[in-house]
């Protein structure tokens, strides 16, 4: 697949891995690896380099942020970790101040015509949502990993309690990257077949699958210190769909007009080389519906608390 992909934070786990998912996939033709250790940025690039006889992939180099110049896509994973004694609301304060800075040094580099900035750092919604209107750039273009990550968990638990193949399961969900997510239960599959018809235990095997989904990156943190290997995954699902130019429906986290104007969530959004191509219909339920419009009112109320006066205008 041809293009390159540049990841500010590439140093991290979750920039490190992701890096691996994309030279495992083949998804571009060059990575760079940018980070303030640029040391370990520099030695992830040298252990990934090492292992290209074994599966091709991109060149992989590790810089500065003038060495992501002609980037089609700006993966940011780097962010701030949370202080024992430090509400949620101060942890979001410190990590949107220093993602400004790093869209800042992104909006310094010349960059493909038409690139796209996929936002991991979380709140991903929150900092999406930040990120657009610090760039003043089409907002079909700033695309945050928003539930996709969630997505991939809830099928894979799923199919740990039912014994299925978690591949063959579709699922959506929708909203906020946390607490407030929403889950279509009128989407989900297996090989085509609605799951909601299924027996009652499979229905209960659902919620139970659901609620362990909510919980899973706290788990993943008490558990090795965080996210990594499935985060990677989902940031390479995005990619290959903007890259390959795939029209791919994920639920990742953009800026839509209309409803959920002024907000980032994630809604079904098919994506290609331009970014957002659309948002489709997800046939939600009058409670699905709720539960979204609930899920946006936290997202805005979040905004609201970081966001200084002078960008309110802008995004």
């Amino acid at each position: 697949m041809t293009g390159k992909v540049s990841i500010v934070g590439g140093a991290g786990r979750v920039g490190a891995t992701a890096a691996y998912a994309l030279q495992l996939g083949r998804c571009c033709q060059e990575l760079v690896l940018v980070d303030v250790a640029a040391e370990a940025a520099r030695g992830e690039a040298l252990d990934l380099t090492h292992g290209r006889a074994a599966v091709g992939g991109p060149r992989i180099t590790a810089g500065d942020y003038p060495a992501i110049a002609g980037s089609d896509v700006v993966v940011v994973t780097a962010g701030l970790r949370r202080r024992p004694d430090e509400s949620r609301l101060q942890l979001i304060a410190r990590n949107a101040a220093v993602f400004r800075e790093i869209v800042r040094s992104v909006q310094t580099v010349s960059l493909a015509p038409d690139a796209i900035l996929l936002v991991v750092t979380n709140p991903v919604d929150v900092l999406t949502y930040l990120a657009a209107a610090e760039l003043g750039w089409p907002r079909q273009r700033t695309i945050g990993l928003g539930t996709v990550l969630d997505a991939l968990r809830f099928r894979s638990l799923l199919a740990e309690k039912l014994g299925l193949d978690p591949s063959e399961i579709e699922a959506m969900i929708l909203g906020e990257h946390g607490d407030s997510m929403v889950l279509v239960r009128s989407c989900l599959r297996y090989r085509g077949a609605p799951l909601p018809r299924m027996p009652e235990p499979a229905r209960a095997a659902v919620e139970e699958a659901f609620q362990a989904t909510r919980t899973a990156g706290a788990e993943c943190l008490r558990l090795k210190g965080g996210a990594g290997y499935a985060v990677g995954l989902a940031i390479r699902q995005v990619v290959e769909a903007v890259l390959g130019d795939t029209g791919a429906v994920l639920p990742v986290s953009t800026l839509p007009r209309g409803e959920y104007e002024g907000v980032a969530l994630s809604l079904p959004t098919r994506i290609g080389r331009q970014g957002v191509i659309g948002i489709a219909d997800a046939g939600l339920s009058e409670e699905e519906r709720k539960g979204l419009a609930a899920s946006a009112e936290v997202l805005r109320q979040t905004v609201a608390g970081v966001q200084s006066p002078e960008q309110g205008g802008r995004g």
